[in-house]
Formats: structure tokens, C-alpha cells, sequence
């Protein structure tokens, strides 16, 4: 496997070097789902961090295997000196829209760390920032969850609590497959969808195309990445 794939701590050292006193790793999943809530996962890291190593199998949650996330999940938020996972479920995403409820999971992820938000920087994953009103400095970095490893921490630690989320919710909301694909669009997902119907669990504003033509796009949205 190349070493491009596997993180390191080289922004966050630049960002305790430019003053701050804590790193947060930001990323976010289920974005992309078409059922259950988007969630966003924070890790918080102290310089002391630098100097301690991360768990081996580390990275982007995407590059690796649920069973390696489940064995990782325990290690990492060990590693890290505070962890948070804040979440918004489908029907907020559908009254209010994918970009208001990634930025309130983000709070409700801040909101329960126990840190003062003098000289926090975050680094968030991707290309635009939506969290401009968080009461921090926030830099933007694209491929964060694969090259920075606050942020593939935080993807790791989302990805498993969201997972395991879809998992209980299979239980109660029988008959969508949601501990096979976790909400995100798959054939077998689909074809449930058309025989049942959308669930309490779905994001309904974003159905209209595969319900009405079969499409495997949702807007701007891709929905066909599997878990």
C-alpha cells in the first residue's frame, strides 16, 4: 500500500507551531446516504500528541474494511485526548438541507467537549467550509481525512458510531437492509424502497428521482457508495 494513503501529523504541527493550543480534526459522514442522519465526527489533539504514536492501521475511513474500523475504533479514541460524534437526522436534513445539518452535527460534536476555545484551530476536511461560524479557526484542507491523522480519526470514530447507529435502526425500521448498507443507495436498498415505501429514517426530498426513474443520483449528490 503506498504511504500517500496513510495519514501524519505534519498540519497539525504547523498549526500548534503557529500558536494553537489544541488541534481539532473535523470530517463527516453518511453525507452521500439516502436514509438515517449525516454524522460529524471531532477529535481533539495536544501538542503531547505529536510525540505519541497513532494506532498502525490508521486512515481515511473509506480506504479501509469495516472489520479493520471496529478494530480500530477502540485504539483511536484512546489515542486521541477528546472525542465527539454529533449527528442530524434525515428529517432535519430534509427540512433544512444537507449544508444546516452538517454544520449543527459539527456543534453538537463541540458542545460536548470540555475545552476552552482559546487558540483551537480545526482542520476540516474538504474544499468548502461550512462551518464558518464556529467559534474557532477552521482551515480547510482537501484529502484531510486521508493525509492528516486528526482527521482520519475523526472519520474513523464517525464512521463506526454512525455504522453501528444503522445497525439498531435495522431492528427497528425491518425490511430496508440498513445493517448491510448503512442508508446509502444500493440496488438492494432501492428495490426495498419502491416495494415498502420511504421509512421514518429516510431523507424523502432526496427519493424523488429513484423513485420516480430509478436513477442512482440524488441532485448533486452521489449516493451509490457502498459502506
Amino acid at each position: 500500500m503506498s504511504s500517500k494513503t496513510f495519514p501524519n501529523l505534519s498540519l497539525e504541527q504547523t498549526l500548534f507551531d503557529s500558536g494553537a493550543k489544541f488541534v481539532l480534526g473535523i470530517d463527516e459522514v453518511g453525507r452521500g446516504s439516502v436514509a438515517g442522519p449525516v454524522a460529524v465526527g471531532v477529535t481533539v489533539l495536544s501538542p503531547a500528541k505529536l510525540n505519541e504514536p497513532w494506532p498502525a492501521k490508521l486512515r481515511d475511513s473509506k480506504l479501509i474494511s469495516e472489520k479493520v474500523r471496529e478494530e480500530l475504533f477502540a485504539p483511536t479514541a484512546g489515542w486521541v485526548t477528546q472525542w465527539a460524534v454529533g449527528m442530524a437526522s434525515a428529517k432535519e436534513i430534509d427540512d433544512y438541507g444537507i449544508v444546516w445539518a452538517l454544520e449543527v452535527s459539527a456543534k453538537r460534536a463541540v458542545d460536548q467537549l470540555e475545552i476552552e476555545f482559546d487558540s483551537v484551530m480545526a482542520i476540516l476536511d474538504g474544499s468548502h467550509n461550512w462551518l464558518s461560524r464556529a467559534p474557532f479557526h477552521v482551515h480547510v484542507q482537501p484529502k484531510a481525512d486521508r493525509d492528516c491523522a486528526s482527521v482520519a480519526a475523526a472519520s474513523v470514530l464517525a464512521k463506526v458510531t454512525r455504522d453501528r447507529l444503522m445497525v439498531e435502526l435495522a431492528e427497528s425500521v425491518p425490511g430496508y437492509g440498513f445493517e448491510g448498507h448503512k442508508g446509502y443507495a444500493s440496488a438492494g436498498h432501492i428495490a426495498a424502497i419502491r416495494d415498502l415505501g420511504p421509512s421514518s429514517e429516510h431523507r424523502v426530498t432526496w427519493l424523488t428521482r429513484i423513485l420516480a426513474d430509478g436513477s442512482e443520483g440524488v441532485g448533486s449528490e452521489t449516493v451509490v457508495q457502498e459502506p
